[in-house]
């Protein structure tokens, strides 16, 4: 049944008589009746009809002298409520002849139904409405008022007809029905004491007809049949019916639970004496409490784990209480959840690590193209594991764009030590619970993610990669990344005590791996217990010689293909790298490759051909142009007032452009781009440095007092924040002033001081792969951060200008053009 109009329970019966039409509450109903019939009735009308809102119910058909609760959903039916109950409490409830009908029409319904005093409305939170009415008397509709947007109806009252006087039929049949009423609740012991009075008190022979109709169950259609039966002897006639069907059942029900119960009794019996005999050995004091045997099992386990003596304890004072609880209270299951948790924790299991340094070499050369730096990391960390195996496990961040291989290098790492290995993901979560679990007294409580995963693997030495540590929130549930502080303290993890054990556990021998996209989203405290491995994005030379060797196989492999069956070329891999990805990893490049070899599956599965050879235009048929990705590259022309300028970003680097423009005004700095505060006070340090020094850069003072400038960064739409765009800034400014374009070849990074001295930045391998990218020349860097230079590809060092500059005049030196006037294009 829809929940639109449902009702719910069973109606009550009520001894109160139904009131007449023109009782209370319907004042306003019978004048707006009056109103209605002035200008002539209709045909059939007759001068006792009256109005009614019409509230049609299914699965119900309800009889007089009965009090039932009634839920609404319909928005026809709330409707209906919210305009006639505060001037009308009577409403007219009709039977729907098919249930499915979500809005009735006139014809849907039946002719006769009943109208009700609304007692009672109480609003729900869902939006529904649930009435409490008191049926009062039998009703026909004449004719429909209105059917929008609800339903109203002229109708009048259906009467009984009267019996003879001293009707010995009538009599009967209505002593008859009594009886067979007392048989029925003899029958059923759940019906309530009261309704036995109830019935005994009911001296009208038409209230109990009606009552009993009410109660019993039967179709809605036979009830409908009774409700406008006028007489009154066939009326009660037609109840005894359903009241004798009703014993039947109830007969039949009993015979069976006799049946059970006495196929039960041998059972009931043992029960009983095994309870008498508990009670003698308590008397006896040789009493064997409840669940005793299952609390000795669960000792055994918990000492064939290997668990200290404390944990040991602790169970034992949990178990000690196992042995007074019965079975089926809610609190045994949480004893015998949490002991069997601190039996499965491996106390002492633990894999043994492989010491082969060769080995491990290979297996990280397997796995991952370059990254030596990286890899000679990791080496020396298995190094020290070999010398001294007892030591404290250092903590590992892996910090670079996606698509490096972060995670991946986790998993060698596990391969390597031949331990076993699971990531747990950090991204969003803001519960604290997540990481030290939940106090046993919440319901459903469970340990943290740590201790479950510790668990699952079954080894007290796995290698755990904490994976999105940046990306970690916090709220009133608690500070995640300040509960993982003593997770990741090799000093203090060895007694680490989730909330759910509430006893120590030893994480001292847990290889922890963090990986993260942004180190500024790392909280200083839990940055200050890791030790930071960059892993930069990768060159174009890169990219292309991890997907021969690593993506396509995979890819091939992924899609059934075979080797023989789709042969790349290398130009279609670069192709793809310069054309359909822009990204520091080799995530977006797998996965165009990944669609290539899903065109040529399809291909191939169809018949079509046998082999295919990936082509540059094979990759430009199949992958289209709406799919080519959006490159900034180098400005086609040297401009005055735009400067390239390079960023770090959480997803590598990128190149970014700085544009000033002047306009005659009162000296005022306009600044756009969604820029952050230091980045502002950039601008504000650039302006200064410029204005300052506008007779040794050939700039008419004055101008300065008679302008307002406006430097805009492009893409509004992405928040940018930082100090080092000050000499790209500065370098904007100098060029709109002096009139001297900015070469288009040249991009900058540095910050800068109100002295004109360039301080050093982060990030310069990331930003040197951005200006490779786009095609810049020169980087101009601070000459504090040639000492990164050595981390720059040998591709990037071989097709990129480094030049290390002191101070802003080293810079205007190198970008600005001599050339005075319109801009030209780049050399």
């Amino acid at each position: 049944m829809s929940n639109n109009l449902e009702t719910r329970g069973t109606a009550e019966p009520t001894q109160s008589d139904a009131k007449p039409p023109g009782s209370e509450g319907t004042d306003n109903t019978n004048r707006e009746a009056d109103r209605s019939f002035e200008g002539g009735a209709g045909p059939g009308m007759v001068t006792s009809s009256f109005v009614l809102p019409i509230l049609p119910v299914r699965g119900l058909v309800l009889f007089p002298g009965t009090v039932v609760p009634l839920t609404i959903g319909r928005p026809s039916a709330l409707k209906l409520i919210d305009t006639e109950l505060p001037d009308n409490k009577q409403i007219g409830l009709v039977a729907q002849r098919s249930e499915e009908q979500e809005r009735p029409a006139p014809a849907d319904l039946y002719e006769v139904g009943v109208s009700a005093q609304v007692l009672k409305l109480m609003r729900q939170p869902d939006g529904t409405a649930v009435l409490f009415v008191q049926v009062q008397q039998r009703v026909r509709i004449r004719a429909f008022e209105q059917t929008e947007p609800y339903l109203r109806a002229f109708v009048e009252p259906l009467a009984t007809i009267p019996p003879p006087p001293d009707d010995k039929q009538l009599q009967a049949a209505f002593n008859h029905l009594r009886e067979s009423a007392t048989r029925l609740l003899d029958l059923s012991p759940e019906i309530p004491e009261q309704i036995r009075g109830l019935l005994a008190n009911l001296n009208s022979p038409e209230q109990l007809a009606d009552v009993l109709a009410g109660n019993l169950g039967a179709e809605p259609a036979r009830k409908q049949a009774i409700l406008e039966e006028p007489d009154l002897l066939k009326r009660i006639q037609a109840v005894q019916e359903l009241l004798q069907r009703q014993i039947e059942i109830a007969e039949l029900q009993q015979k069976l639970r006799e049946n059970v119960e006495g196929r039960f009794s041998d059972t009931q019996r043992r029960a009983y004496l095994r309870e008498q005999l508990r009670a003698i050995q308590k008397e006896l004091g040789e009493e064997e409490p409840e669940g005793e045997e299952q609390a000795e099992q669960l000792r055994n386990k918990l000492k064939e784990s290997g668990a200290p003596q404390y944990v040991l304890d602790a169970a034992d004072k949990e178990l000690k209480r196992l042995a007074h609880i019965p079975s089926a209270s809610p609190e045994m299951s949480v004893i015998v959840s949490y002991v069997e948790m601190l039996a499965d924790m491996p106390w002492t299991k633990e894999t043994e690590d492989h010491t082969d340094l060769a080995k491990a070499q290979e297996i990280l050369d397997r796995d991952h193209f370059g990254l030596e730096k990286v890899k000679r990391r990791i080496v020396e960390f298995l190094a020290v594991r070999k010398l001294k195996p007892e030591g404290r496990s250092p903590i590992i961040c892996f910090l670079g764009p996606p698509g490096v291989g972060k995670t991946s290098l986790g998993q060698s790492i596990a391969d390597a030590l031949g331990r076993k290995f699971s990531r747990i993901s950090l991204g969003g979560i803001r519960d604290e619970a997540e990481i030290r679990g939940h106090r046993r007294t919440y319901i459903g409580a469970m340990p943290g993610r740590i201790v479950q995963e510790i668990r699952r693997l079954g080894v007290r030495n796995p290698v755990l990669l904490l994976d999105e540590l940046d990306k970690v929130g916090s709220d009133i549930r608690g500070d995640p990344a300040s509960a993982l502080l003593e997770v990741l303290d090799p000093r203090q993890n060895n007694t680490f005590t989730d909330r759910y054990l509430d006893v120590a556990f030893d994480l001292s021998h847990v290889i922890f791996i963090g990986t993260a996209n942004y180190v500024e989203g790392i909280p200083a405290p839990l940055r200050d217990r890791m030790e930071m491995i960059s892993i930069p994005g990768y060159t174009e030379a890169e990219k292309l010689h991890i997907a021969m060797q690593y993506l396509v196989p995979r890819q091939l492999d992924e899609h059934g293909l075979k080797p023989d069956q789709c042969i790349f070329e290398e130009a279609a891999i670069q192709t793809i790298i310069q054309e359909y990805t822009y990204e520091a990893g080799v995530r977006d490049l797998e996965r165009r490759i990944g669609a290539v070899c899903r065109s040529v599956a399809a291909e191939i599965a169809k018949g079509a051909v046998t082999q295919v050879t990936a082509t540059a235009s094979t990759v430009r048929r199949i992958l289209g142009n709406a799919s080519r990705a959006v490159r900034e590259e180098r400005l086609s022309q040297d401009l005055i007032g735009v400067v390239t300028g390079l960023a770090y970003t959480p997803t590598g680097g990128d190149i970014l452009f700085v544009e000033a423009t002047r306009y005659p005004g009162k000296g005022s700095l306009l600044l756009t781009g969604q820029v952050g505060d230091v980045m502002k006070e950039s601008m504000q340090a650039a302006y200064s440095l410029v204005r300052s020094r506008a007779e040794r850069l050939g700039i008419d003072p004055s101008l300065f007092a008679a302008s307002d400038v406006h430097i805009h960064v492009p893409s509004g739409a992405v928040p940018k924040d930082g100090p080092s765009a000050g000499i790209a800034i500065t370098t904007a400014i100098a060029s709109l002033f002096s009139g001297r374009p900015v070469r288009s070849d040249v991009a900058m990074t540095g910050e800068i001081t109100l002295r004109g001295t360039v301080l050093p930045i982060g990030g310069l391998k990331e930003k040197s792969l951005a200006a490779l990218r786009a095609g810049i020349r020169r980087v101009l860097m601070p000459y504090q951060n040639e000492k990164d230079l050595e981390d720059i590809p040998p591709e990037a060092r071989k097709h990129l200008e480094f030049q290390p500059v002191h101070t802003i005049d080293e810079v205007l030196a190198a970008a600005l053009s001599n050339t005075n006037g319109k801009s030209e294009p780049a050399s």
